[in-house]
């Protein structure tokens, strides 16, 4: 049990506050309603990408390595999250 939860808390995300990310370039859908309510992506000189939301835009970000994104997005592609959107 133990070891399960130690797997599962170095599968969480990194959290960084954004105004420690730096000068990012912040994007957002075309898509995304004029509400605010959307995420925005940015990549982060690392290669990794961070995530916020963009009604918090000075709150927390979450940071994800390219392979992440990478398997996420193949996921949506395949409209395994299509249940998620109302």
């Amino acid at each position: 049990m133990e070891h399960d939860l130690r797997r599962a808390e170095a599968a969480v995300a990194a959290v960084a506050h954004t105004d420690r990310l730096g000068p990012v370039s912040w994007r957002k859908s075309a898509a995304s309603n004029p509400n605010g309510d959307c995420v925005e992506l940015a990549v982060l000189p690392s290669g990794e990408v961070a995530v916020r939301n963009s009604r918090a835009p000075r709150g927390p970000a979450l940071i994800y390595t390219p392979a992440e994104i990478a398997a996420f997005v193949r996921g949506a592609k395949a409209g395994e999250f299509d249940d998620l959107a109302w």
